[in-house]
């Protein structure tokens, strides 16, 4: 006969007896620990995380010695599963409501029937946010201005070897950046004006600008040697040569006669480049003592920043350039006006133009074929998203990858379409 008894009752029945060990003696039941009193939320996590590593080490010796774990634990778990796409997500963008201002149409360029000879025209400005929005789209797309110099300067080798057959003349440079490397627009650098480099007078200056007038058919800018004392006489000369065809002078700025340059774009139906060295309070000043004293108007005022190419100067450049562009958008009258860069400046950085580095512990720089363009590209392409209108370059495959982008993301150029269905190893 079997006798069922709880396990409370078993101690009763053995009291005072002096037991070693009980025989053909079976316990059945439910055994419930319950630990929820003693042990803190950590220290349980920490048991659980210790069981768990010891059931793994269980079943890997389960496995060693041949045990079919796999078959056993087949239906327990689920296996995990490839999806089949990608979830789908909707992406939006917002036009800040303080945005209210839009910048300022500036026109370069004057075809026959607006007083000039060009075919074309370039219209910078008019942007109601930042570039490229996708529910504010940018009126005009980004355009590029190729230098020309009116004398061979020392360049890097690998700016140089696309020019050397055309060095020596200006009109015949003009014609090769355009015709040959795509270029919207002409830089013309009198460099030569220059008291310290050749000293040429302002009439020769101005013949130069008559011929690149005449070797191209698109808008052009007119850049002095930067000689504060020489570049408004050579300046004026320059638009006289040059009456009607809406060029950029190039450039007023506050340490020379800006006044002088001012009064040449009015005279002779110029733009003025507004130039100023990353400072925006001086940037301010020079916008309005341009319009209020020199009586300029707002439509022929085009802004210069200043491009610095190097690393924290580059930092420096876009955040000046958008800081700019959100106050014109925000209402600053001093400042809603396109903004143009000396993207060229990259190549002043030395990691653009040398061999390797001059420090024997560096890494290997690598090809500088490749380092230079690239460098000016994305000196470009940075400051295109802090709001940059018009580029002045060199390097013709630089001009092309530039472009490329910038018209992609201005949507002028289409993509093809990507399967982003293998993301992770797809090559675009």
């Amino acid at each position: 006969m079997t006798k069922k008894i709880k396990l409370s009752e078993l101690g009763s029945l053995l009291g005072g007896l002096d037991i070693e060990a009980l025989e053909g003696v079976k316990i059945e039941g439910d055994v419930e620990l319950d630990l929820g009193h003693m042990l803190n939320p950590q220290m349980a996590y920490a048991l659980g995380h210790e069981a768990a590593q010891i059931a793994h080490h269980l079943i890997n010796i389960s496995r060693i010695l041949g045990y079919p774990v796999d078959q056993v634990f087949s239906g327990t778990a689920a296996k995990p599963t490839r999806p089949g796409r990608l979830l789908e997500s909707k992406f939006s963008v917002g036009r800040m409501e303080e945005w209210k201002t839009p910048v300022q149409e500036v026109t370069l360029g004057a075809t026959s029937s607006d007083g000039g000879s060009r075919s074309s025209t370039v219209t910078l400005g008019g942007e109601n946010a930042l570039p490229y929005y996708f529910d504010n789209l940018m009126p005009h797309r980004n355009y590029i201005t190729m230098d020309v110099f009116d004398m061979p300067i020392n360049m890097a080798k690998a700016v140089k070897s696309n020019y050397e057959d055309v060095i020596n003349s200006p009109s015949e440079w003009a014609k090769k950046v355009v015709r040959d490397f795509g270029a919207d627009m002409v830089t013309v650098h009198l460099i030569s004006t220059d008291p310290n480099i050749k000293d040429t007078s302002p009439a020769e200056a101005a013949k130069t600008v008559e011929e690149v007038l005449q070797a191209v058919d698109v808008p052009i800018v007119i850049g002095g040697s930067g000689n504060p004392e020489k570049d408004p006489a050579v300046l004026e000369k320059a638009a006289e040569a040059a009456e009607g065809e809406r060029c950029l002078l190039a450039s007023a700025s506050l340490n020379l006669d800006y006044a002088r340059i001012a009064e040449a774009a009015r005279k002779y139906n110029h733009v003025v480049l507004s130039w100023t060295q990353l400072e925006i309070n001086a940037q301010k000043e020079l916008n309005r003592k341009l319009m209020k004293q020199c009586g300029v108007t707002r439509e022929n005022i085009l802004m210069d920043p200043t491009t610095a190419a190097l690393g924290y100067g580059l930092d420096y450049a876009y955040t000046n350039m958008e800081r700019i562009r959100l106050a014109g958008l925000t209402g600053d009258a001093e400042l809603n006006f396109p903004m143009s860069s000396g993207t060229t400046n990259a190549w002043g950085a030395r990691e653009a133009w040398m061999v390797a580095s001059p420090l024997k512990e560096d890494s290997d720089w690598g090809p500088r074929e490749y380092r230079g363009p690239i460098w000016e590209i994305i000196t470009g392409l940075t400051l295109s998203l802090a709001g940059n209108d018009l580029f002045m370059m060199m390097h013709p495959t630089a001009v092309q990858v530039l472009k490329e982008i910038t018209q992609t993301l201005y949507g002028s150029k289409e993509t093809e379409p990507a399967n982003i269905d293998n993301w992770i190893t797809a090559v675009l």
